[in-house]
């Protein structure tokens, strides 16, 4: 068996921070991000679920990002 990938530890304060930015609620987010269930949101928010790489990516687009902002614990958000 293989290791587990290590977790970003910033990544879910940056996904809040950026709902936040721009000013949208979980529901309104979940919608522009393409996800069915806008409760998951909120378990990417509190680092209960880490999102998967295409929600990375769509919450890097969306805020107009590169995705290396989101993943890299050592880059603070350009917002």
């Amino acid at each position: 068996m293989g290791h587990a990938r290590p977790r970003p530890k910033l990544l879910a304060s940056k996904l809040l921070t950026i709902r936040q930015e721009l000013g949208l609620s979980q529901p309104q987010i979940a919608k522009r991000l393409g996800i069915q269930e806008y409760t998951n949101i909120s378990k990417y928010e509190r680092n209960v679920n880490e999102p998967t790489l295409m929600i990375v990516l769509a919450y890097a687009r969306l805020a107009e990002i590169p995705a290396e902002y989101l993943i890299d614990d050592a880059l603070d958000l350009p917002l």
